[in-house]
This record gives structure tokens, sequence and C-alpha cells, in this order.
């Protein structure tokens, strides 16, 4: 198995492990600090028009992504350094633990009945008006925010990491965020967000079913799940968190969608799961137990698929070096013939033109 092929393996692994037990920095994040340079970004590069956000967004994510390849190929000869390098990027931009912990203090204020303190937590998961909001909706959104940051926060990272390394890893990250610092349809961004928008979509896409398919054989109801994801995923108007929203509402049983409030916009959603009871404040938890089997899962998925290629790669190179051996062999016995001259080019026989033996 090639270097890079374990290096990820390790690597994703003791940062999916730093992930579990550190959860995210407090203090200069790499996401933080990408933030801020893009925020810089925007300032300096915002026009009203399409154009202009796709310029941004490529300056944004295309450097993000070309500087961790600058790093990767600095640390590609040290097994360890490249080791190191993968298990401090996995780290960086996985966000399951703040996604579950985040998730469980709006949980944990809707249980105790303490609305106002779940409102003050809950932007810190979603960006709806949490003013316009009743516990039950609270729940709802909880749920449904923990589905779509399943793929977003954990899955579609280890998916690209697996394709594309370090790179992969980071440029993922990257246009997550810009997705969510530009991608909604504010007055400022609906055509400046436009590029970033479908970007994430492109690059979620992957992940997205990857996490629904997990989240179909992880979850309670399998039967329910697949049920639910074949009829309602198409219904949702984001192509990537409609199919894990629908997996993890028939997995759990319950109802998500409906009326969405954001920024003083109201949103009429199709539902997800009919038929099924609404949310009730214990599925948070249950969410929360599902999303971290998925992301168990995708680990272990992406780790073998990366596995399984480099095992591939080193199983054509062996017969690829030798073919090759093989071909230059026959060439050079070929001009020997014609020349008189070996594999060396060492001339076998006298044919100076003053005799020979």
């Amino acid at each position: 198995m090639r270097a890079e092929h374990a290096s990820f393996v390790y690597g994703a692994a003791l940062g999916f492990a730093a992930d579990l037990v550190v959860g995210d920095p407090r203090r200069a994040h790499p996401v933080a600090v990408f933030g801020r340079a893009a925020a810089a970004a925007e300032r300096r590069l915002w026009r009203d028009h399409r154009g202009h956000g796709a310029l941004y967004a490529v300056v944004c994510a295309g450097g993000a992504a070309a500087v961790a390849a600058g790093l990767s190929r600095t640390v590609r000869r040290s097994p360890a350094a490249a080791v190191a390098l993968t298990a401090a990027a996995t780290w960086s931009v996985l966000g399951g633990t703040s996604l579950r912990r985040e998730a469980r203090a709006v949980g944990n204020a809707l249980a105790a009945g303490d609305l106002e303190v779940a409102r003050e937590r809950l932007p810190h998961l979603c960006g709806r008006d949490p003013q316009a909001l009743d516990g039950q909706q609270m729940a709802r959104a909880v749920v449904e925010s923990v589905a779509e940051n399943t793929s977003d926060a954990v899955v579609g990272a280890l998916v690209w990491g697996a394709a594309a390394g370090v790179p992969g890893l980071v440029g993922f990250r990257a246009v997550n965020t810009l997705d969510a610092m530009v991608g909604h349809r504010s007055p400022r961004h609906v055509r400046f967000g436009w590029a970033a928008a479908r970007l994430d979509d492109v690059v979620g896409f992957p992940g997205s079913r990857l996490t629904a398919a997990l989240a179909v054989l992880a979850g309670p109801d399998p039967r329910g799940a697949r049920r639910v994801l074949r009829r309602d995923a198409r219904s949702h108007p984001s192509p990537n968190a409609g199919p894990v929203e629908a997996a993890f509402a028939g997995a759990l049983g319950v109802r998500l969608g409906g009326t969405l409030a954001y920024g003083g916009r109201v949103e009429h959603r199709p539902v997800l799961g009919e038929g099924n009871r609404p949310v009730k404040v214990a599925d948070i938890e249950r969410a929360v137990r599902l999303s971290r089997r998925v992301n168990v899962l995708a680990l272990v998925a992406c780790a073998g698929a990366r596995l399984v290629w480099g095992a591939l790669c080193a199983r054509d190179d062996r017969p690829g070096r030798a073919a090759g051996a093989a071909r230059t062999a026959s060439s050079a016995s070929r001009r020997g013939r014609r020349t008189g001259t070996g594999l060396r080019g060492v001339r076998l026989r006298g044919n100076s033109g003053k005799g020979s033996a």
C-alpha cells in the first residue's frame, strides 16, 4: 500500500479520535481564522453580481485547498509528518463533538422548561429565529440541524479526505464555511452568494448520500428510514439536506419539515415523514446517538475505501513495473541484434574495421 493511503487512514483515525476527546479548540480555531480571512475578502470583492461571487468562492476555497496541497507536498517524504498533518487537518475540520454538545445544551434547557436558555443556544446550531419558535418547534429544529450537520460537519469532510487527502478535507470545509457565510438568500447575498451555494451543493452531494445510507443502516427503524427517504427526500428544497433529514425522520419515526422562520422570513417546507409523530425533546438525544453511529461508520467506510484503493494501486504497480522492464529488455535486445550492442551498450564483437577474432 502506498504511503499516502496509509497516512490518510492513520491520520483520519487520530483526528477523529481527537475530535471525540477534545472537541474544537477554544481559541484560534483554523476554521474561524479562515472565516475572518473570507470576511475580509468579501469586503474587498463584494458586488451585487454572480460573477464577483464566483471569483470570491474560487479565491477563498481554492486558496485554502492550495495551501493544504502545498503543506501536503512538503511532508510527503516523511510518513510520520504526513500522518500528523492529516490528523491535525481532520481534527480541525470535523465538528461532531461540538454538534452533539450544542444539541444537548438546547435539549437540556428544553427538558428543564427553560425556553429562554434554549433560545439563546439555538443560534449555535442553526440560523432560525428562535423567538418565533416554541419548545416543540425548537426540538424539531435541533433534530433537523443534527441530521444536516452530521453530513456537513463530519461525513462530507471524511469523504473528500478519502478522495483527495488533506486538500480534500480543507477544501470541503472551506466551501461549507463560505456557504454558511454568504450562501443564504439575504438581499446582500442573493446574487453574490449564488456560486458559493451551488458549489456547496456539488461538494456536499457524496457526503449527504453516504450519510443518508448510513442513517438507514444504523437507525432503529431501517424499513421506515428507507420508506421516508425514497418518498420524501426530493421534496426538500435542498438537494443534500433532503436525503439526510428524510433518512433521520424515518429512522427516528418523527415528522420533520413544515413552517420555518429565518431572520423574519417564513418558509413553508414539505413535511418529511408524513404520518409519523411530532418531534419530542427526548428525540434530540436519539438523534445525537444516531449521528454518532453514522459518524463512526463513515470513518470506517472512508478508511476502508482508501485501503482498498491503496491495495489496488499497489497491485497495479507491480505488474506495471514488470511489464515495463520486460518491454525495455525486449527493445534493448532488438537494438542489440541490429547494432551489435548488448543491453548496457557494450559491443559484443569488434566492428572497428581492424579485423576481429
